[in-house]
């Protein structure tokens, strides 16, 4: 019995104990979801502003530019998946990369190659376990990206995509990453970089036309300084809700791993309580039964 009472005794400490850090991460989580939210909702309207920017250029310009023209067969695609840094963020990183999955496997059925870009250790794991291939990895601060990251994925993606087919060019590029819908809604989601798809879909459903506008200079090479920045931009955004969703998936993570302590810490301690009884009760009759052979004697 007494051994019994400290194994549970042992697991009442090391579940308490545990259950700390959960407590810990989950407040760390919480104090940073408002920042990270607040990025969002600053970068969104600025790559929706430049989106429409970029899209009034396309679509009022009759200009065969390579950023904006559909490739007649698209050979081969780049796909850049998002996912975490490190775990305890529950189906956060599985859900990413399930949807990368349903991508790869519809580009493969239409005949395309694929090259990967990697952001966050838990792709990069994903990939290894795998013996898969990708071409380069961006990990570090994937709760807390910065823009310079953007822009070096932003740069590596469009110099893939300028280069031909023959040289390892790409025809399209693909974004695979977490939408920010709420605390308790983050939505996997696949965009289309490139080729510009010259729609807003938010503007799209408010009806707003584009605006008009006159082009010093000329229409291509308004593309050509606009089109990196969109890049860097929506790329940027991206991040910023993976981001935020990371850190609500964490936080509803730890929160749940909490509450499932706490409740082995109840069970631990009832059956504690119950084998401290027991052993109560058999040293009770073993003292009443000597007392009775003295008696006897």
């Amino acid at each position: 019995m007494g051994a019994q009472i400290r194994v549970y005794r042992q697991k009442i400490a090391s579940t308490t104990s545990t259950r700390k850090i959960f407590k810990a991460m989950e407040l760390i989580a919480t104090s940073r979801i408002g920042k990270a939210r607040t990025r969002v909702a600053a970068a969104l309207p600025y790559a929706n502003a430049i989106t429409r920017a970029v899209s009034a250029v396309s679509s009022q310009t009759e200009i065969d530019h390579p950023l904006t023209t559909e490739h007649g067969q698209v050979r081969r695609a780049a796909v850049l998946v998002m996912a975490s840094d490190r775990g305890l963020a529950g189906s956060y990183s599985a859900s990413a990369l399930k949807q990368a999955e349903g991508l790869f496997e519809t580009l493969r059925s239409e005949g395309k190659e694929i090259q990967a870009y990697l952001v966050g250790r838990k792709a990069q794991s994903y990939f290894d376990f795998r013996g898969r291939a990708y071409e380069r990895i961006w990990t570090g601060g994937t709760d807390a990206p910065e823009f310079s990251v953007a822009r070096e994925v932003g740069e590596a993606l469009l110099s893939t995509f300028l280069k031909d087919y023959e040289d390892g060019g790409v025809d399209e590029i693909h974004v695979v990453y977490t939408k920010f819908r709420s605390m308790v809604v983050q939505e996997p989601s696949v965009m289309r970089l490139l080729p510009l798809e010259v729609v807003d879909e938010d503007e799209a459903q408010d009806g707003e036309l584009l605006p008009l506008y006159e082009y010093e200079p000329e229409p291509e090479q308004v593309l050509d300084a606009l089109l990196p920045r969109y890049i860097e931009a929506r790329i940027f955004a991206a991040m910023l809700q993976a981001a935020a969703s990371e850190l609500a998936a964490r936080q509803r993570a730890m929160k749940s791993a909490g509450d499932n302590a706490t409740e082995l810490i109840k069970k631990y301690t009832r059956l504690r309580n119950t084998a401290r009884q027991a052993e109560i009760t058999q040293e009770l009759s073993e003292i009443v039964a000597g007392a009775d052979a003295l008696n006897a004697s």
